[in-house]
């Protein structure tokens, strides 16, 4: 199945302006950790694993946290195909920012990095969605071909992008990343007239409007006054204490609104039931999450320091980064996998319920710990250990993937009263940068002077990830019964 033959022929424009975005995303994402706690005289910033891990926790919740303005932006003010062009172009911005040998500019790119990506992450899969304005199976079948961009993207990033900047230069690497947006840019704009009118700017230009860019450029404006003190020491920031503050802001934003939403909001019977379901899916996500960000956080710094990367027939060690390959090129492979066994047993009446979904994901985000703790175990009583613990511990996290990632967004669009939809899709992107954060703060408790309590850190994730998903699965029914109607 092509595209052309198959698909409308702007999927395949789709396709590789998200493949290269992604390319860039995880190739940078690979290095990110790895450069903040490399010491200074060796090309890093040399800060402590807890620092670091925090400042990357900060770093991909805020791409989360920037897509719900992303969307806003373009459904009032650019368009769809503008917010990704633009959002590209802030990306492409930001990696080569980031190849500038300056603590500053690093942070600067960094900023520009997020607000480029909450341009055009949303906006590039409503496209994707406007392609198919019939939905049905053949929508269904668009966005699974647009994931296999996704994963293809980020498969290939950390590779050339790992390769760079670990064995030559830090910021070559992050140039690299820069040069795939760029490419997704060319290749954007050289066949969007594929995409024809969908996505384009909104035809109104009245009062409404002029609001909306005023209210726009305030934001930017306060957000270029708190990057400019922030860098110039004006005000000092610590990601540390800023990262466990804005986790609990979050926490306190998604209770006040699930509290307003069930109290005040008007809500029936029914829709009270299904706002549990969500408060739960957004607990779960939260959850997963926090574990699953690992890959880029804790996991990368274990197989640095813990891995052996030195394999027969090879003169030196493989870079650290190249690990991160393995999550995206394993959801390759099985998301097909995967895809078929749902239809299969939805023919047979059999297909599991969310919360056996939601329980069977974190079971084996659990079972992918319990792995990490032995080996964390093995490496620091007897040193290295080879790269098949990490292996097995992604291979795990990707099957509980492929579990929870589906009925994420899908049930919340589902379960949400049709005039909260919105709001309710704000809350999902706030579990997952929740999970972001949560992620950079246990990483910086299992690294560095605490690496010691790996094993029984990693064991305290076993238990309560998979204790929340075996207490899911023993509740399946009484969900299922709160989701009276849904399916």
């Amino acid at each position: 199945m092509t595209p052309t033959a198959q698909h409308p022929h702007g999927l395949r424009t789709l396709f590789f302006t998200e493949m290269w975005e992604r390319f860039s995303y995880y190739g940078m994402r690979a290095l990110l950790v790895l450069f903040l706690v490399k010491a200074v005289n060796a090309g890093g910033l040399g800060f402590s694993d807890e620092v670091a891990t925090a400042i990357y926790g900060l770093y991909v919740a805020g791409v989360y946290l920037a897509a719900l303005p992303g969307g806003w932006i373009a459904d009032r003010l650019l368009g769809a195909q503008r917010a990704v062009w633009v959002g590209g172009l802030l990306i492409a911005a930001g990696h080569f920012t980031l190849a500038l040998p300056s603590s500053q500019s690093f942070f600067l790119g960094l900023v520009l990095i997020v607000l480029g990506t909450g341009l055009l992450k949303p906006n590039i899969s409503a496209l994707v969605g406007q392609l198919y304005p019939e939905g049905g199976a053949r929508r269904d079948a668009g966005f699974t071909i647009f994931y296999m961009g996704i994963n293809l993207g980020a498969a290939i990033g950390p590779l050339i992008c790992g390769a760079l900047g670990e064995r030559v230069n830090w910021h070559y690497g992050f140039a690299a990343a820069g040069f795939g947006m760029v490419l997704g840019l060319v290749q954007f704009q050289l066949t969007r007239q594929r995409l024809g009118d969908i996505g384009r700017p909104p035809a109104s230009r009245g009062t409404g409007t002029r609001r909306d860019w005023t209210v726009l450029t305030v934001a930017l404006g306060l957000i270029a006054i708190l990057v400019v003190t922030a860098l110039a020491g004006v005000v000092k920031v610590n990601p540390l204490w800023l990262a466990k503050f804005t986790s609990g802001l979050i926490v306190t934003m998604a209770i006040a609104y699930f509290a307003w939403a069930f109290l005040f909001a008007h809500l029936s019977l029914t829709e009270k039931k299904r706002l549990v379901v969500i408060a739960i899916l957004f607990a779960a996500s939260a959850m997963f999450w926090a574990g699953y960000e690992q890959a880029g956080s804790s996991l990368t710094l274990f197989a640095e320091r813990y891995t052996e990367r030195i394999l027969p027939g090879m003169s030196g060690a493989f870079p650290a980064s190249w690990f991160q390959f393995v999550p995206p090129a394993f959801v390759i492979l099985f998301a097909p996998v995967a895809s078929a066994l749902w239809l299969w047993l939805g023919r047979r009446g059999a297909d599991p319920s969310l919360s056996a979904k939601l329980a069977g994901g974190l079971v084996l985000l659990a079972l992918g710990f319990l792995v990490l703790a032995l080996g964390a175990k093995r490496a620091l009583a007897n040193g290295p250990v080879w790269p098949t613990w990490l292996i097995a511990t992604y291979l795990l996290h990707v099957f509980g993937e492929l579990l929870v990632s589906p009925v994420g967004l899908s049930s919340v669009t589902k379960l949400a009263p049709p005039r909260l939809v919105g709001q309710m899709m704000g809350i999902w992107f706030l579990g997952t940068s929740l999970g972001n954060l949560i992620a950079g703060l246990f990483a910086g408790e299992v690294s560095g002077d605490n690496a010691a309590a790996m094993p029984a850190r990693f064991l305290q994730v076993v238990l309560t990830a998979g204790g929340t998903g075996l207490l899911l699965l023993f509740f399946t029914k009484p969900v299922r019964k709160l989701m009276a109607g849904v399916e």
